[in-house]
């Protein structure tokens, strides 16, 4: 069993920056892990905003291309979403999500059917 924890949500206006983290336990299982987020607004489909390999390969959703950015810190059992130029429409529950299956060489995984274990969420909230 894998436990995600997330936390750095919150409250900002728009036009700023937050940084969410991800911990995941027990530790020897992230760096065997391909990580990623994903948020849901209220009323829409649950939708990637970006993914990271085991290789550390990157994947960005379009709507955040050039303004988050993600990555990973294997001695800390982390992975970050770095968020910034944020607008009302980033407001969303964000959930980390792990693989626990792939392979080094494995590409980031952008479907969310294909995560074994869910964070429990954090809300942004993005004021205008």
């Amino acid at each position: 069993q894998v436990q995600l924890v997330e936390s750095g949500g919150g409250l900002v206006q728009a036009g700023g920056s937050l940084r969410l983290s991800c911990t995941a336990s027990p530790g020897r299982t992230f760096v065997r892990s391909s990580m990623g987020w994903f948020r849901q607004a209220p009323g829409k489909d649950r939708e990637i905003v970006a993914a990271i390999s085991r290789g550390g390969a990157t994947f960005y959703g379009d709507s955040v291309k050039g303004r988050f950015f993600i990555s990973r810190d294997n001695a800390k059992n982390t992975v970050y979403l770095e968020m910034n130029s944020l607008i009302p429409e980033d407001t969303a529950v964000y959930s980390c999500a792990a693989n626990v299956r792939a392979i080094l060489t494995s590409p980031p995984i952008t479907r969310d059917y294909e995560y074994d274990y869910w964070g429990q969420g954090t809300q942004v909230t993005v004021s205008a």
